[in-house]
């Protein structure tokens, strides 16, 4: 769905870019775009190419550091960050200071919806190095003029008697990293849900927060409301969370967003995401095949956006599925499945191949004294879910590793 004013909106952008960038200036021309103008029709934006991931990694290799995908030039770009690298080479992105004011502004959004507020205090736990992550957060807490404490370089523990000494409100992590925050807090004999103030939570990197049983445990041990958000550092922020908490909405103010059938590439109602950001001229991507599996909700939402509904956020990458004997698995639901076990603490998944059949094994930390019984739930929970048979060991507590920013729980050593 591409609307009138979001094709105002993107031939705006364009001027520029066909104008001084050399990446889509060449991409864009090779389908006879040559000026914005030729964008009138829905019909006319679904004309230009799409791009990928490894497009724009290969670009920033034949033409390093920063590729040619800049319309400005590099005296403009006031930020630097990088992606991850969990699914290939990191990418290096600019800003400039418009466009990293922008993410800003899709973070207050976000702030917006989850009803957070300038009289809140923040604690974006988070290490702060290359990787964007949660930095537009707190820019965007900045614009808010909210309270954040300082936080980047202490240890899980010190952030939680900064947490309980400051009075913080808002939580913003990983989901993986909500979680062992809780963990550690028990240990050092701290209830977050009695102990703290925190009453909002709010979580990107991973798919957790939308996962009702992950979602589950962080709103059981924090006693505060979990919201999901969805971003990508070469796309922006395009996934806001409203206080319904039925799944996430697309920012389509900021945002074209479309759902393509990952067989036919026409539009669907579940399938691939591909989005358009409008507000990120120095840096931008056009149609980008985001590699997120995604699923409209039919039917409004109750809070009245008018924004498309993402039926429990990003269901998976189509990159990450697990294949095991003719089975598509997402790594997001086998943690959906487990973490509904109240005596499975951590897990750890790994697929490997035996000389006849690929196997899927469950490491699990529990705290059910009967390793067998515990063994036997997660064994029957998988199969009455997925039909999928799998290994499952409980291995000593505290043996599987914790993670402060996206977890690692799953391996395909088929492909090592």
């Amino acid at each position: 769905m591409v609307t009138n004013e979001q094709l105002h909106r993107l031939r705006e952008i364009l001027t520029p870019i066909l104008e001084n960038n050399a990446f889509y200036r060449q991409k864009l021309s090779e389908v006879g775009i040559t000026h914005s103008n030729d964008i009138q029709t829905i019909s006319d934006y679904q004309k230009l190419p799409f791009t990928t991931k490894d497009e724009l990694s290969d670009d920033q290799v034949s033409s390093p550091p920063y590729g040619t995908n800049l319309t400005f030039p590099l005296e403009h770009y006031t930020c630097l960050h990088q992606t991850s690298g969990t699914t290939g080479s990191p990418l290096r992105w600019l800003d400039t200071r418009e466009s990293w004011d922008w993410w800003g502004k899709c973070w207050r959004d976000i702030y917006a919806s989850a009803g957070v507020t300038s009289t809140d205090r923040f604690m974006i736990a988070f290490s702060f190095g290359p990787f964007i992550g949660f930095w537009s957060a707190y820019h965007g807490a900045q614009q808010l003029g909210a309270l954040t404490i300082a936080n980047g370089g202490l240890t899980s523990e010190q952030r939680i008697r900064a947490i309980l000494s400051n009075d913080v409100t808002v939580v913003i992590c990983t989901p993986t990293y909500a979680l062992r925050l809780a963990e550690v807090a028990e240990q050092n004999g701290v209830d977050l849900s009695k102990d703290s103030k925190v009453k909002v939570t709010i979580h990107a990197g991973e798919p957790g927060a939308s996962l009702p049983a992950t979602k589950q445990r962080i709103e059981d041990h924090w006693g505060a409301s979990a919201y999901d958000h969805a971003g990508a550092t070469e796309v922006g922020a395009w996934g806001v969370m409203c206080r319904p908490q039925v799944g996430v909405h697309l920012n389509e103010d900021e945002f074209i967003c479309e759902v393509l059938d990952t067989d036919t590439g026409q539009p669907a109602d579940e399938g691939e995401l591909v989005i358009t950001n409008l507000g990120r001229i120095g840096m931008p991507v056009i149609r980008y095949r985001t590699g997120d599996y995604v699923r409209l909700r039919p039917s409004p939402c109750e809070c009245g956006s008018q924004h498309r509904l993402l039926d429990g956020g990003v269901i998976g990458r189509l990159d990450n599925v697990i294949i095991i004997r003719g089975l598509n698995v997402y790594p997001a639901t086998i943690e959906n499945i487990i973490l509904q076990i109240p005596e499975v603490k951590e897990f750890a998944v790994r697929a490997y191949r035996t000389e006849t059949l690929d196997e899927l094994e469950i490491q699990i930390e529990t705290t059910n004294p009967n390793p067998n019984n515990a063994t036997t739930t997660v064994t029957s929970a998988i199969r009455d879910e997925l039909g999928l048979r799998t290994i499952v060991k409980v291995v000593p507590h505290g043996s599987l590793p914790r993670y402060e920013l996206k977890s690692k729980r799953f391996t395909d050593e088929r492909n090592l």
